[in-house]
């Protein structure tokens, strides 16, 4: 399977490619600094500059055939940076697109509860709207929405599951998951297929 990153340089994006290296799979991964791709080389690695301001180097770095994978975070005071990149994967034309979300906001905020909203307000802020922008993009699409909860840096022990938005588990606060968890699940539904078109919760083994 041909599979492109997008945001390949972060934390969930460098996951979402050691995933997808070590299933098989090809993969191009885009950064706006290709040094920052912080992977050994190897046969099946492309590493390739893009911005997702610059919507034409996103379109020319997908192969017919991919699945995009986003693994795009945005830093505090960042403008459109999300929505810019749905737009870009969209116009790109991959099979599918497979998309990191939070927990909390958009379509998952009233399951989230009101703890949950008004700490994601305080911390996001005007980067809330982006969010929402975005996910709203890649569901047009077709494509599926990871909502997952607070991000940490544990590896990957038990694989977990993932299940739609209306099954996930109700809390007071969203209960932590590792980003190792979160980019072998969103692989497998680029494999799979399981849920296009909807928002899902992965959930921690």
């Amino acid at each position: 399977m041909h599979i492109t990153v997008l945001g390949a340089s972060g934390a969930t994006g460098r996951h979402l490619t050691e995933h997808a290296l070590e299933r098989g799979h090809t993969v191009v991964a885009i950064a706006r600094n290709t040094d920052r791709i912080d992977l050994p080389d190897s046969p099946g690695l492309t590493k390739v500059s893009g911005d997702v301001f610059d919507a034409a180097s996103i379109v020319r770095a997908v192969m017919p055939g991919t699945i995009l994978i986003s693994g795009l975070g945005v830093a505090m005071g960042s403008r459109g940076t999300l929505e810019a990149g749905a737009r870009a994967a969209v116009d790109a034309r991959p099979d599918r697109i497979i998309w990191l979300g939070a927990y909390g906001t958009g379509s998952s905020a009233a399951a989230a509860g009101p703890l949950t909203r008004w700490v994601l307000r305080r911390v996001m802020g005007k980067e809330l709207g982006d969010k929402v922008a975005a996910d709203s993009t890649v569901i047009r699409a077709g494509g599926t929405v990871f909502h997952a909860g607070p991000l940490t840096d544990k590896p990957l022990t038990v694989p977990g599951r993932t299940v739609d938005l209306a099954d996930a588990p109700h809390r007071v606060f969203p209960a932590t998951i590792s980003r190792a968890s979160v980019a072998a699940a969103m692989i497998t539904e680029a494999e799979s297929t399981t849920h296009p078109g909807a928002t899902v919760v992965p959930l921690a083994g």
